[in-house]
């Protein structure tokens, strides 16, 4: 194998994914971030003496970050504390119901006998369900690039291919949900993973009820330090392995020497490399850094539907609250009307779901003692023009009536340090078009192919990661598309 020199740009999950991936095998990488830290929008933020992340809140598949530690030659547990979370979260429904969470399945079924009118068994069934499409789907459309022949002619697709008709493409989560159960809150309660990829679940095809199995037959984590402790861990190893790391430095342009790519440029200055690894938004690669919005690529990604947005709060909050766990939804009244909102009227719906994850619960230090750090997620649509300085003040006192009224008392009184986050605000820092969390929207059948390919034919040397690339957003799968980006350059050495 030849040594490539290569640049990678962004510091992500994705981003550090490749860039260790590459060193480890040999390759010169320089990673170069416009921020001062490594994680994207796994960051963090202090407000007053509360510590919040600013992003993703819940690790799944932690094999897939055990697995990339292992191809740098370390071991996760020296870099990066994984805790199994028991519940995993606490969910608060309308009609005044509560239920806990569990991955281990007796004591979710037990919680749901005594909460709901569901039968146990249909939840179990559901999730055996969930076990199969993931078998069937998760090595395909996941551990593997869509867009190289290789992947067909692999013995895991051959393999695969009596299942596919099996894993729920042609029908939606909703309709899949509505299958196997027959309380509408445990319809509710599943086709909220839709939001995991910023998906619609009246939508989305049924193959994405793989999702809950991650979490419930796989297990849910949370990280020693937070959620940014992770990215963390991870510059640390890729710097053991020879990454070098470049922060505060934005790269102004990707080179080509015709559609070859030849470099980067970061001032004025031109620096050469053999590939260069987007961690960018796929439309932030094309029109700001090779600067050709014209593209076709640019052009096709443009037309296809953003996955959601959000707004955030951050509330410093002087009690703690027993009936809160690390992870809480509260549960809007109209799910249908809550979605079309999102995706198809472009507006923050009236009476949202509301998401509290509560790190404190789980790393003390992260709030004064008496005191909780409450991160708040209101899913949102993607940024098109919306007035958003109106929409997050009143959306702010929607979810402050929300939450006092499931928990009985004015939490408003209660708030001393605050922040917030929205939309406009997400793609700036991020260089996420339109703010959306997870690139496209997993809307259709053919979604899963019109994510961007790893490896660019047009300009040969340009390699994408990340959320808006394949297989998709979220820690995990962001990780997985660097894995895909390294082993493709290093076959093609």
């Amino acid at each position: 194998m030849s040594r490539k020199r290569i640049a990678v740009v962004g510091a992500g999950i994705g981003g550090l994914s490749a860039a260790g991936r590459l060193a480890a095998a040999g390759h010169a990488v320089d990673l170069y971030e416009a921020q001062s830290f490594a994680g994207g929008k796994a960051g963090s933020e202090m407000i007053g003496d509360y510590r919040f992340d600013t992003g993703p809140s819940l690790l799944t598949m932690p094999f897939v970050f055990d697995d990339w530690f292992k191809a740098l030659g370390k071991r996760r547990e020296d870099y990066v504390e994984f805790i199994p979370l028991s519940p995993i979260t606490s969910y608060f429904f309308p009609d005044g119901t509560r239920l806990k969470s569990y991955s281990e399945r007796e004591k979710l079924l037990d919680e749901i006998a005594s909460a709901t009118t569901e039968d146990p068994r249909n939840v179990a069934r559901y999730l055996d369900h969930a076990a199969r499409v993931y078998t069937i789907a998760a090595k395909v459309f996941l551990f593997h690039s869509l867009h190289e022949w290789s992947t067909y002619r692999s013995l895991d697709f051959i393999r695969s291919l009596p299942g596919l008709p099996l894993i729920g493409g042609a029908s939606t989560m909703d309709r899949i949900n509505r299958k196997f159960f027959t309380d509408p809150r445990l319809v509710q309660l599943f086709n909220r993973y839709a939001t995991y990829n910023g998906s619609n679940p009246y939508r989305t095809p049924g193959t994405m009820s793989l999702i809950p199995h991650v979490e419930y037959n796989l297990g849910a984590y949370g990280v020693g330090g937070g959620i940014y402790a992770l990215p963390q861990g991870m510059r640390k190893a890729a710097e053991e392995v020879g990454v070098r790391f470049h922060f505060n430095t934005a790269v102004d342009q990707i080179l080509t020497q015709g559609r070859r790519i030849n470099g980067i440029r970061i001032g004025g200055e031109k620096i050469a490399y053999d590939a260069v690894v987007s961690n960018a938004d796929v439309l932030t690669t094309y029109d700001k850094l090779l600067q050709r919005p014209e593209e076709r690529n640019a052009m096709r990604y443009r037309k296809l539907e953003p996955s959601s947005s959000g707004i955030v709060f951050y509330w410093g909050v002087k009690r703690e609250f027993d009936e809160l766990s690390l992870h809480n939804i509260l549960f809007s009244s109209d799910y249908p009307a809550e979605f079309a909102s999102i995706f198809e009227k472009g507006e923050v719906p009236e009476e949202p779901t509301v998401y509290i994850n509560i790190t404190s619960k789980l790393t003390r230090e992260d709030a004064p003692s008496g005191g909780e750090n409450w991160f708040i997620l209101i899913n949102a649509p993607a940024a098109r023009g919306q007035d958003w300085e109106r929409i997050v003040g009143e959306t702010r006192e929607r979810v402050e009536r929300i939450i006092s009224t499931h928990l009985k008392l004015p939490v408003g009184e209660l708030i001393e340090a605050e922040g917030s986050l929205n939309p406009p605000e997400i793609e700036a820092r991020t260089s996420s078009t339109y703010g959306s969390l997870y690139g496209i929207a997993s809307n259709s059948i053919s979604s899963s192919f019109s994510r961007h390919r790893n490896r660019s034919r047009r300009y040969p040397g340009l390699y994408f990661v990340g959320g808006s690339a394949h297989p998709g957003g979220g820690m995990p799968l962001a990780l997985l598309s660097g894995s895909i980006a390294a082993d493709l350059i290093s076959k093609r050495s």
